[in-house]
Order: C-alpha cells, then structure tokens, then sequence
C-alpha cells in the first residue's frame, strides 16, 4: 500500500520535509502504526513524533483518532495541536 504523508509548522520544520509518500509494510494498517513505523527512523523522526508529544492527525484531510484505518491511496497529516497562518 502506499500513502501520502504530510507534515505541518513545528513537525515540518523539526523533520526537514513538509512531505513525503511512502510505501507502508503489512500490518501498518493505522494512522498510529504509521507515527510508530516513522518513529523507527530514530532521531529527528523518533523525536519529532515521540508518543509523549501532543500531535493531531488527519486522514485525506479529515481529523482523526490515532486508531483509524488508512487505505491505499490515502494521506496522512501530522502537525501540532495549535498552528499559525
């Protein structure tokens, strides 16, 4: 399967990219395995998306639970809980 990601104001800068598609392994069937599967890059990316920091997420530009389902084709978005214009 693959997906789009995209990465927004503190994520975006703290990473260097603002995007990213990327083939997903089976079993990564969820937004949250997806931040976990990153996470497994270690440094910028195990930091940036570290459990203990407060991130939203979308699902094809929609707010999600870090439980919902992804699909192939899709886009996933990480950026921090407050951004500005």
């Amino acid at each position: 399967m693959k997906i789009a990601l995209r990465f927004f104001a503190s994520v975006r800068e703290e990473l260097g990219t603002a995007s990213e598609n990327l083939s997903v392994p089976e079993g990564v069937a969820t937004v949250q395995a997806v931040r976990e599967l990153l996470q497994k890059r270690g440094g910028v990316w195990a930091s940036a998306l570290a459990d203990n920091k407060p991130l939203r997420t979308a699902f094809n530009h929609v707010m999600c639970a870090a439980d919902t389902a992804i699909a192939d084709g899709g886009e996933v978005a990480f950026f921090p809980p407050v951004t500005g214009g």
